[in-house]
């Protein structure tokens, strides 16, 4: 049985920052059921080179959500406007893609984007399919629906015009032809980041001006990282991958400060807006918010993986940082054979991202930091030879075994 417009209404908009406009949604959703038609619910996504995290996947996991509504989800890949570059946010134009560069992201992208969304109810749509076969009579009426003046309302664009940075005349049509898609599609709804605003409701202005009901706008707030500071980000290395190993993910989460467990909830789980209420409750009249943690990194850790990895994320958890001990489950260090001494895997250790660099862990070691099968290292320890199996603690939640 399909839900009622007002509990539709009410997953929709958990976490939204803001949408344009709540009364036209409600309109939809009412023809939707009355009609018994899906909406058609737009993401863009243009195929730079992907690697999903949390942060990323607070859009994908709100379509998710309307897709269990029932509704129709489009994932509109931009391999034609991917060779033109999106600027935002940027003082110059981004590099356009080749096509080769643009098909091979595109692939990696619909594999991390159905971890997520169910790869039988969703459609992937590629924008060359219709912007490759406009006729330049059809480009030039496209053109003439907006002027310069409303495209140097767009923030970046401004920008680079004060700051005498160069703006291609090609670089106007990127929201132009990202609204020429919900055109196409005849989108109800489209989502996106806050960055999107502009090219978003640049499709509503261009389906009144081609005579279609105008889309719903739907922009997500940005994810803080681990950090609860910066915006998460893998560069910043505060960020929790969607295919991190579950141990991983289960830990990362319970490092988020008190403060975010909220908005990780709202953002980066399906739960349910009135069990989110419940819990702010629980928090405001004194559960421990660690506790609340652990529940939520139940919730965010099931969803990419299952219910195994899960139990098993949590024994590692509980010895790890609870009992304080060595857990069952440790990542492992192979080393080659001419390569055994403790100095030799510092390298390794910052390849593989379990330290950001050697002097992190030099300083690590002069302050105790650094565990050999439960004995503290010290820095003579440096010529230690490391055998198979040996266990070493990195700070306060790393641990790596030896294999050789």
């Amino acid at each position: 049985m399909k839900k009622t417009v007002e509990e539709q209404f009410k997953i929709i908009t958990k976490g939204v920052e803001r949408m344009v406009n709540e009364e036209d949604l409600k309109k939809k959703l009412e023809k939707s059921l009355r009609d018994d038609k899906p909406l058609i619910v737009k993401l863009g996504l243009d195929p730079s080179a992907p690697d999903i995290h949390l942060g990323h996947a607070v859009v994908l996991r709100k379509m998710k959500q309307m897709q269990d509504l029932g509704h129709q989800i489009v994932i509109v890949i931009g391999d034609f406007t991917g060779k033109i570059g999106d600027p935002t946010g940027k003082t110059q134009g981004r590099k356009a893609l080749s096509q080769k560069e643009v098909e091979e992201n595109a692939e990696t992208y619909k594999q991390q984007i159905f971890k997520i969304l169910d790869p039988e109810k969703t459609m992937v749509r590629f924008n060359s399919e219709w912007l490759g076969e406009l006729k330049f009579d059809s480009i030039l009426k496209l053109a003439s629906t907006t002027t310069v003046a409303r495209m140097l309302e767009r923030d970046d664009f401004h920008n680079r015009y004060t700051n005498n940075f160069p703006i291609g005349l090609h670089e106007f049509f990127y929201p132009l032809m990202q609204a020429y898609d919900s055109i196409e599609l005849k989108a109800d709804i489209e989502l996106g980041g806050t960055d999107q605003t502009f090219n978003i409701l640049m499709g509503r202005t261009l389906q009144k001006t081609m005579n279609q009901e105008e889309q719903i706008a739907l922009f997500m707030p940005i994810l803080e990282g681990l950090d609860g500071v910066e915006k998460m980000s893998k560069s910043l290395g505060n960020y929790i991958g969607i295919y991190e190993p579950a141990h991983i993910m289960f830990k990362k989460v319970m490092e988020i400060p008190d403060s975010l467990i909220i908005k990780y909830y709202e953002l980066a789980t399906d739960v349910h807006p009135d069990d989110i209420e419940v819990i702010k409750k629980e928090l405001s009249t004194g559960k421990n918010p660690k506790d609340v943690k652990f529940q939520l990194a139940k919730e965010i850790t099931a969803l990419y993986h299952t219910t195994h990895d899960v139990e098993e994320a949590i024994k590692y958890y509980e010895a790890a940082f609870t009992k304080k001990s060595i857990p069952d489950i440790i990542p492992d260090l192979v080393l080659d054979d001419n390569k055994d001494l403790l100095r030799d895997i510092i390298p390794l250790l910052v390849k593989e991202k379990h330290i950001q660099s050697g002097s992190e862990f030099r300083r690590l070691l002069k302050q105790g930091g650094v565990q050999i099968n439960e004995e503290k290292a010290e820095e003579p320890d440096l010529d230690m030879v490391l055998a198979c199996g040996d266990v070493i603690k990195i700070g306060k939640k790393k641990f790596v075994k030896i294999v050789k």
